[in-house]
């Protein structure tokens, strides 16, 4: 295998989102618009609340695209114009298809709010190919005990494994174009090499610690954009080391942006809006 190259270094920034939510975001950013498939990638927290102090997302629409909330302190409490209303918490996932439209709150649950408490977790936002932007919304939620996890031989590597395959272990998440999402956990003097298919785009995201790629060092909330001259991704780290490593295949289509509106085209993007502000998203119970 060659180990491909770093062809950039993003440093992710505070921003507040929702109803006050501090999300640290690598992209969209004026550096970064999006990373072909991929249209955002949120950090929210670690951060511990007070009593009252928790914000959320309240209802906000969405379509032509798919969330990603994956978990790790906490909880977040969703519900829908669709009927569904759950509770994810700490290692799970909901991969939401948003597809042709969809109500959606995403809040703190409803223990933070009152109590207050810590809140960590991740939002990655993937872009869907245009011929299923219009598909029936769908929802697919993993606790944290069904998704998969892999161990190295020599103890040092433990991956979360929610979409693609790593360390001989596959993910169980349906994608609608093939996508890895691996949550990385790395011991003090663990070397880690993750093979990945030529044609994806891939990056990592620092979660904690430092790691070395190459002559290249990144550090936490650092963005790793990956070149496409090789097959595989390799990590060392010294202390320790936590990481995202997120990689799919571009869809080298047009990207028409409004909000949480991502279709084609622009005469897409308008029939989009006219359909949520008619009421053909429905509506939260």
């Amino acid at each position: 295998m060659t180990t491909r190259s770093v062809a950039q270094l993003v440093h992710a920034t505070s921003q507040l989102e929702g109803e006050g939510m501090i999300v640290t975001r690598p992209f969209p950013t004026a550096r970064l618009d999006h990373f072909d498939p991929f249209l955002l990638l949120d950090r929210m927290g670690p951060v511990t609340h007070g009593p009252g102090e928790a914000k959320g997302a309240p209802d906000h629409p969405h379509r032509g695209f798919e969330t990603v909330t994956y978990i790790l302190d906490g909880t977040i409490e969703h519900k829908d114009s669709q009927g569904n209303h759950g509770r994810i918490g700490a290692g799970d996932v909901q991969w939401m298809t948003a597809g042709s439209g969809v109500i959606h709150s995403e809040m703190p649950g409803e223990e933070i709010r009152r109590n207050g408490g810590r809140l960590h977790g991740f939002q990655l936002w993937v872009n869907l190919p245009g011929r299923d932007k219009m598909m029936k919304p769908r929802y697919q939620e993993l606790r944290a005990a069904e998704i998969p996890t892999a161990t190295s031989a020599d103890g040092k590597v433990t991956v979360t494994v929610i979409a693609g395959e790593s360390l001989g272990t596959r993910a169980t998440i349906d994608t609608r174009t093939p996508i890895m999402y691996l949550h990385v956990r790395l011991a003090a003097g663990a070397n880690f090499t993750q093979p990945i298919p030529g044609t994806y785009n891939a990056f990592a995201f620092i979660i904690s610690g430092q790691v070395t790629l190459g002559d290249r060092v990144a550090r936490e909330n650092d963005m790793i954009i990956f070149g496409g001259d090789g097959d595989a991704i390799a990590f060392t780290t010294e202390s320790g080391a936590e990481l995202l490593l997120i990689g799919g295949v571009p869809l080298n289509e047009p990207v028409a942006r409004y909000g949480p509106f991502v279709m084609n085209n622009v005469g897409e993007m308008r029939q989009a809006m006219i359909d949520y502000q008619t009421g053909h998203f429905g509506e939260i119970a």
